[in-house]
């Protein structure tokens, strides 16, 4: 890899992220900008750069006969694939606002973004979204055009094109509408405390600087391909596996899916990944469970590795002095940690993680077995980057060091403040919510509680307003849902659980009466304890309580539930002397159950 930092695009020479797409075609015309799976040929296809451009115009065009003005809103619901990339350039080209959407989002939130953002022109994928976007057509007044990349048959709706007829043969790119580095490129929608998402608005500047930093901190090139799975609808996703990867000249190749997610790695075969927590976790899961049917020889060869490489890292961190043992790593690298290795494709040399915390035992694993995963932390209101671990200067308890230009403080209250040129514009038209966030300073608080060591790392220690933040990197303020619960009589306390898990539970205290009731209507005995996990009775609490969370966002599901009918008290520890549930204290008491509510997923 290349010291000198050369083939990168600078925030000055891009001054746009149309122009940073404009000037890689013209540095690297004929390199591979996109590989991705066509359905209808069953095989994987190539895109140049300079292919990319010549799309991109088709959409330009289309874009340019709807009439729109600068400033306009334009939406994207697709999965990640070329033509994501293909309509965002169209649009910030023509001076539009991107407004990205979740395509598993619950159609009351999708409405609600339309209608807040005041979207105009619909990009979305297929029939099967159609059908769900039917049902709230009726509350889209703002929306003058909807386009589908497939086509949609049978439908009366006069805003619908498909792509193929909306766009034109052929078009030529012309140039950009105004080139404004500090005007709004895009409003991402964020979880917000209501459980309405909030628009956080991001300038071409804010998205520029945070990628170029950001670089600066993990030099890639042309040479390089990444795999790309997370959504950008994702501010992660967005500015790592996209803007980053124009600036940087990268090879980026859509996945499938999740769920083919082992098969396509062994297919594009990437040396960078971006990743959130809960991938690892997966394999990390395979691994355990091969482990415990391999013989003792084998599980005492797996530890062996593990430690070992584990040494070789802090040894080449500087934090160890050599030992004898690293003499072993070639053979058991040989023998195991390359093995692992090939499952990921076996040229990685680089992840990057972020979305929530990466459990300590599970990064020390694959980093010990040879894969360097550098963990970030940020927020969608800071583009999002705010700090990344170093190849050099890797401690994997921690969030890493700020990105260069970035300045981090810790406030009174133990939160994680940021300054500098990658923080938001504002909320959309929430300016109440701007001003709780950033102060006059331009000091923004991420709510986050923190520290930060001699080094300059900083590690995140707990939050302000105990947002969950699920392992896929998804946040909830679980306070909200509670309340949403709670309007359901059956229950008189709940407290939603999370943290760091593919997904949320809840521990309830039933309400006596209520109990009774339905231990009644669904046949169970109210009195014995065994009926509180009952099969039926979780199916019909679940149900319940789904029916009371549905305002917000799709992945604010609870999948599991631990019934209780002992009351939390201030005598019993769980509540505080201004009845507040006591969290931690409730996670320690139930620690087992809850343990039994993700096992076997």
């Amino acid at each position: 890899m290349p010291d000198n930092q050369d083939h990168i695009i600078t925030p000055e020479q891009a001054v746009t992220l149309h122009g940073l797409f404009v000037e890689r075609v013209k540095r690297t015309p004929d390199a591979i900008a996109y590989r991705y799976f066509d359905t209808n040929e069953n095989t994987w296809l190539s895109m140049t750069w300079a292919q990319a451009r010549d799309q991109t115009a088709r959409w330009q065009a289309a874009l340019m006969r709807e009439g729109l003005a600068v400033g306009d809103r334009v939406g994207i619901m697709l999965r990640n694939c070329p033509q994501w990339v293909l309509f965002d350039q169209a649009a910030l080209s023509l001076g539009l606002v991107v407004v990205p959407l979740y395509t598993e989002d619950r159609q009351d939130s999708v409405a609600y973004i339309i209608n807040d953002a005041g979207v105009k022109v619909l990009l979305f994928e297929n029939a099967e979204q159609w059908q769900e976007l039917r049902s709230v057509c009726a509350q889209l007044p703002c929306i003058q055009r909807m386009i589908s990349l497939d086509r949609v048959a049978g439908h009366n709706e006069a805003r619908l094109l498909c792509a193929e007829e909306w766009l034109p043969a052929h078009a030529v790119l012309v140039e950009e509408r105004g080139r404004e580095r500090d005007a709004l490129a895009t409003i991402m929608y964020t979880s917000g405390t209501t459980g309405r998402p909030k628009g956080v608005m991001l300038s071409h500047r804010n998205i520029l600087f945070d990628a170029h930093a950001a670089l600066q901190t993990c030099p890639v090139a042309g040479m390089d391909t990444m795999l790309s799975f997370l959504p950008l609808s994702h501010a992660f996703e967005r500015t790592v596996g996209y803007y980053i990867c124009v600036m940087a000249g990268v090879t980026v190749a859509y996945a499938r899916s999740v769920q083919l997610l082992s098969e396509d790695l062994q297919i594009i075969r990437p040396t960078i990944l971006v990743s959130v927590p809960r991938i690892f976790e997966r394999v990390y899961g395979a691994i355990s469970a091969k482990l415990e049917e391999a013989s003792p020889l084998r599980r005492k060869l797996f530890a062996l590795a593990v430690n070992v490489g584990w040494r070789c890292f802090e040894h080449e961190q500087g934090r160890a002095g050599w030992h004898p043992s690293l003499l072993l790593w070639p053979l058991l690298n040989h023998l195991v940690a390359s093995k692992v290795m090939a499952r990921l494709g076996g040229r990685l040399r680089l992840t990057l993680c972020g979305g929530a915390a990466l459990q300590p035992e599970i990064s020390r694993v694959f980093i010990a077995l040879g894969l360097p995963i550098l963990q970030g932390y940020g927020l969608t209101e800071t583009s999002p980057i705010v700090c990344a671990n170093r190849l050099n200067s890797n401690f994997p308890s921690s969030v890493g060091l700020p990105l260069p230009g970035v300045e981090v403080r810790i406030d009174e209250q133990g939160a994680l403040l940021v300054k500098g040129q990658n923080v938001m514009l504002g909320y959309w038209n929430n300016a109440e919510a701007t001003r709780a966030m950033i102060d006059e300073d331009g000091w923004l608080n991420s709510g986050d509680i923190a520290s930060i060591s001699e080094s300059g790392h900083i590690t995140i220690t707990g939050r302000l307003k105990e947002i969950i933040v699920m392992s896929n990197g998804e946040k909830i303020s679980p306070a909200d849902m509670e309340q949403a619960i709670l309007r359901d009589r059956l229950f008189d306390l709940v407290m939603v659980h999370g943290e760091g898990h593919p997904y949320l539970t809840a521990l309830a205290v039933v309400n006596p009466a209520g109990w009774a009731h339905l231990a009644q209507e669904v046949g169970v005995q109210a009195d014995m304890p065994e009926s509180l996990h009952d099969r039926r009775i979780e199916q019909q609490v679940l149900q319940r309580i789904a029916d009371q969370i549905k305002e917000f966002p799709g992945y604010a599901k609870v999948h599991g539930v631990l019934l209780l009918t002992e009351p939390w008290s201030v005598d019993n520890g769980l509540m505080t002397p201004t009845l507040k549930v006591k969290r931690g204290s409730v996670v320690e008491r139930f620690a087992k159950e809850i343990e039994q509510l993700y096992q076997g997923h």
